[in-house]
Formats: structure tokens, C-alpha cells, sequence
């Protein structure tokens, strides 16, 4: 390898590593908006409607929603504005959510508070798109990495958010919980101003430089790459969705645990979810993508059996901390396979494709998961585990044998 070559990788790493630096503490920001509405959002609903208290959740449905909204309005608006500029467009967003759900909270007005979830979720859609951005502005064997460290801003929003929650909520006293929702607004100008300093490659002018023709989309989900690991990232995350929803539910109203204790077992599970993303990247670029993938899996059909093995805390707890590892292998692995499938100018519309399909489906997990619950217990929410997992373990060996034909 000649000199101007090593210099030129060591000059793209450097400018990869400061824009993941930027890029993980905005996430982190704007991610702390799940947290906030995950938090209280149910109980203002609830404080805001009359006798019929059965539309309590239908902010939390809204802003799901939204997220799968903001999946699609992302890629257009980086197509328009450019990612950094589309970027900041969603902070805004998020910002002007949080003002109007605070309002709808003074004013009593529970379907503008849903709205308000609605605009909150369209830029946590967008903010989705940052982990793509990430990989897509770092050399090949760095994306692995990249995006773990995206992830790794989780652990951030994960204290960020409710503690902003506890020092905000009685702001705007007798009214609860509307400080929170304008605290969003700081939070959100912060992130945009990381997002003024971000340097991110034109990918669309560097595919045009190349003479490189930009496939039809259909002829890029259809490739088995990238439905391994669009498969395997709906089955991490929509999993993770449907037993986290549910297990509260089984642990208070179906075995009697405390709010305290299931409070608890999911903070210990929000920890798993992100802590590992510190070594998820050294561990794909140590043993490769597809069996990191495989391993969190595994750890997925591990975290069913030990539910399965029986209903007592630390059943609850161990099932937990395990789905949080599973989907952080499973999830950081399969938005690296997926981010290896397109060519750079094909990025947006590959991407907002794949968000849309995800998103999509967290957001009919979440809604199936209560009443998957109600109707035939947590040990159907365990059973659902083992097929898909196994097909989706499947294409990922399938995936593996052809690397190492193409390789031999």
C-alpha cells in the first residue's frame, strides 16, 4: 500500500471518528425523548381522559406512529436538504412535539397531546436514520464499529431521560409532567447544534463521479443480503418490543410484583440493551458480522427459555438482562448487513425502505403484545420467540456458508 494511500485512509478514519463522536451525542439527545414519553406519557393520557380511561396508551401508539412516519420524511427530506440539514429538520420537529404536547397538557386536551406524541415520533424516526449515517461516512471496516457507538449513546438517554423527567415534571404545577415535554426543546436545540459541526461525505455526487447507475429498489431488497438483514433486525427488535411491553403487565397484575420491582427489571434491561454496544463492534470485526448476529439469536431463544422456566423474580430479571444482550448483537449486527447491501448514492431510498418495514413492525408488536397478554398469557409471549428466532438463525447460516464459498 503506497504512502498517499495510507495517509488518505488514516484522513478518512479521522474524519469518520469525529463524525461519529458528534453524531453519538446528538443521538443520545434526541433519543432521551423515548424515555420521557415511555415514562409518563401513559399517566398523563390517563390524567387527561374522563371515566373511559381505555385510550390511555393512544399517544404511545401515536407516537410509534410517528417513528415509522419519520422513517419515510427522513430520506426525502436528505434528498432535498441534504442528512445534516434533514437532521436538523427533525430536531425541530421533536422540539415543536414536545411544545405542543406541553400546551395540550395545560389545556386538557388529550387528542392534541396525541398529536404532539405523533410529531416527538417523527423525529425520533429521523434520528433512527443516524446510525446509517454513521457507517455510511466510515470506511468499510469501521462501520461495525460506527454503529455501536451510535447504540452506545443509548446508555446516555437512558439515565439522560428520566432524570429530566424527575427534575422537569412539576414545572407546571397542579399540572404534571408538562416541564418534561418542554425540556425537549433544549434538548433538541442541543443536538442541532452538534449537527451544524458534522462533515458528512456527498455520497449521491461520488457514486455520479464513479459512473456508478443506481439499482431499482426492488432489485436491492430482493438480494439475500439484504433481507437477512432486514429479517433478522425486525425479529431482534420487534421481539425485544413485545416481551419488554408485556413483562410489566405479567409481573404486576399476573404474579403480584410491585411497580418498584418491575420498574427495576427494566432498567436493568435498558443497561443491557446499550452497555454492550462498547464491544459489539470489536467482537464483529474479531469473529465477522454474521455470528455476532447468530450469538445475539441464541441469546434471544435463551431469554424465552428462562421465562418459560417458571414466573419468579429473578425468571423476569435473567429474561430481561438477556433480551436487552440479544438485541444489541442481534440488532447492531443486522444494521451492519444491511448497510453492506447498497452502493452509497443508493443509501436513502434503501434505508427509508428498511425503517419504514421496521418500524412498522415494533410498532405491531408493541400493540399486540397487551393484548397477546390478556387473552393467552405471558408464556404465548415466550412461545412466539422460538420460530421466528429459528428462521431468522437460518438465513443468517445460509448467509454465512455463501461469504465463505464467495471467499474460497
Amino acid at each position: 500500500m503506497s504512502t498517499g494511500t495510507v495517509e488518505g485512509l488514516e484522513r478518512e478514519l479521522s474524519a469518520a471518528r469525529r463524525n461519529v463522536f458528534l453524531l453519538t451525542f446528538a443521538q443520545a439527545l434526541l433519543a432521551s425523548a423515548g424515555p420521557i414519553v415511555f415514562s409518563v406519557g401513559g399517566l398523563a393520557g390517563y390524567n387527561l381522559l374522563g371515566q373511559d380511561k381505555s385510550l390511555a396508551t393512544a399517544p404511545l401508539t401515536g407516537f410509534n406512529i410517528g417513528v415509522a412516519l419519520g422513517a419515510v420524511l427522513v430520506a426525502i427530506a436528505a434528498r432535498m436538504l441534504g442528512r445534516t440539514y434533514g437532521f436538523v429538520v427533525g430536531a425541530l420537529v421533536g422540539a415543536g412535539g414536545g411544545l405542543l404536547a406541553a400546551i395540550a397538557l395545560l389545556r386538557g386536551d388529550f387528542w392534541l397531546f396525541a398529536l404532539g406524541f405523533v410529531l416527538v415520533g417523527i423525529s425520533s424516526g429521523f434520528a433512527q436514520k443516524i446510525r446509517f449515517a454513521a457507517a455510511d461516512a466510515s470506511p468499510s471496516f469501521y462501520k461495525p464499529r460506527a454503529i455501536s457507538w451510535i447504540l452506545a449513546g443509548g446508555v446516555i438517554s437512558a439515565v439522560l431521560g428520566p432524570q429530566v423527567v424527575i427534575l422537569t415534571k412539576d414545572l407546571f404545577e397542579p399540572v404534571l409532567f408538562a416541564g418534561a415535554f418542554v425540556a425537549l426543546v433544549p434538548l433538541c436545540g442541543a443536538a442541532i447544534v452538534l449537527f451544524l459541526f458534522l462533515r458528512l461525505p456527498d455520497h449521491k455526487a461520488a457514486g455520479a463521479a464513479t459512473g456508478q447507475a443506481v439499482r431499482p429498489l426492488r432489485e436491492i431488497v430482493l438480494t439475500q443480503r439484504f433481507l437477512t438483514g432486514m429479517v433478522c433486525g425486525i425479529s431482534s427488535y420487534a421481539l425485544m418490543t413485545f416481551m419488554m411491553t408485556g413483562a410489566p403487565l405479567a409481573m404486576v397484575i399476573g404474579c403480584g410484583f410491585s411497580p418498584e420491582l418491575a420498574t427495576l427489571g427494566i432498567q436493568w434491561h435498558v443497561l443491557a440493551m446499550f452497555a454492550p454496544s462498547f464491544v459489539t463492534g470489536m467482537l464483529i470485526q474479531r469473529f465477522g458480522t454474521e455470528k455476532v448476529v447468530a450469538a445475539g439469536l441464541v441469546i434471544l431463544m435463551a431469554c424465552a427459555g428462562i421465562a418459560h422456566m417458571g414466573i419468579a423474580l429473578w425468571n423476569f430479571w435473567g429474561a430481561l438482562i438477556l433480551l436487552g444482550i440479544g438485541w444489541n448483537f442481534g440488532f447492531i449486527g443486522a444494521t451492519a448487513i444491511v448497510a453492506s447491501s447498497y452502493r452509497p448514492h443508493e443509501a436513502d431510498k434503501v434505508q427509508g425502505f428498511h425503517d419504514i418495514i421496521l418500524f412498522g413492525a415494533v410498532a405491531l408488536a408493541s400493540f399486540s403484545s397487551g393484548k397477546v397478554f390478556n387473552a393467552y398469557g405471558w408464556q404465548t409471549i415466550n412461545l412466539v420467540f422460538w420460530p421466528i428466532t429459528g428462521v431468522s438463525l437460518v438465513l443468517v447460516i445460509l448467509l454465512l456458508l455463501r461469504s465463505r464459498r464467495a471467499a474460497a
